[in-house]
């Protein structure tokens, strides 16, 4: 998947202008995102033809946090230039930290025993799975 100068004349008006010494232009930081979203591989994994995955990452960092990104992709979409189509969205532990109380493992708790340990027996610890009801 790659835009093409004619096709983004189209969206242009939606990206920031360009100041400075830059040395990517935001068709190529355009293109690089759209690498990265059809081939999944991490920022570090960017093909050299793209530039430095850093200089790319904090620009494409930049247009997320102020609305750039929407706006762009909505303009690709609705000028059909490209169309996304997200039909399953998939993710695991290694993916996502999770804290330890998410985890569904058991929490050591303290046993209060009797002051008579052969009228209690052994300790007994019984799990059951709690099924969530269907309406």
């Amino acid at each position: 998947m790659k835009i093409t100068e004619i096709q983004y004349q189209q969206i242009e008006h939606c990206m920031p202008r360009q100041r400075g010494n830059v040395s990517y232009s935001n068709l190529q930081v355009l293109n690089a995102i759209l690498y990265i979203n059809e081939h999944g591989c991490k920022w570090r994994g960017l093909p050299k033809r793209f530039g430095n995955w850093h200089t790319i990452y904090t620009r494409v960092s930049r247009w997320k946090k102020s609305g750039v990104l929407q706006k762009a992709f909505e303009q690709l979409q609705q000028q059909q230039i490209i169309r996304i189509k997200i039909e399953t969205v998939s993710m695991d532990r290694t993916s996502i930290k999770v804290h330890p109380d998410g985890t569904d493992t058991l929490k050591k708790t303290t046993h209060n025993l009797s002051v008579n340990p052969e009228s209690t027996g052994p300790l007994k610890f019984i799990w059951l799975p709690q099924i969530p009801e269907q309406s």
